[in-house]
């Protein structure tokens, strides 16, 4: 189980760690978010998805969405939209966990970017 708030079973594991380096969020071009505070969760059967400090993003970017999905991983996830000005606006394309469960605490106040709409990728050195 990982230090910083993994959760962890045989059938399926999740660990969350520190990213260790900046992290910079991009639709078409623009910058959404840059941090240095990111933790990538790793989660049995998918890609790295990188987190970002809601704190960290442009609020004049988000508008909360009505939609949520719920994980028995990680608890019920609560969506925005991203609202890139002068931009198409992608519905749904950043959620969080406000409340994940215990054994992703970690990632409470954070948000995830849909890979397939948006650029999330660490920067600088290793």
């Amino acid at each position: 189980m990982a230090e910083h708030g993994g959760f962890s079973n045989e059938d399926h594991p999740i660990t969350v760690e520190p990213t260790g380096r900046p992290v910079r969020v991009e639709v078409d071009g623009r910058r959404v978010a840059e941090t240095t505070s990111a933790s990538t969760l790793r989660e049995a059967g998918y890609p790295p998805v990188h987190y970002v400090p809601l704190t960290d993003v442009d609020p004049a970017l988000l508008r909360r969405s009505e939609t949520t999905t719920y994980c028995p991983f990680k608890g019920t996830a609560s969506y925005y939209d991203l609202v890139p000005e002068g931009g198409t606006v992608l519905t749904d394309a950043v959620w969080a966990y406000e409340e994940p469960y215990p054994g992703v605490a970690a990632i409470a106040g954070l948000v995830a970017f849909d890979p397939a709409r948006v650029r999330t990728e660490p920067v600088g050195g290793a």
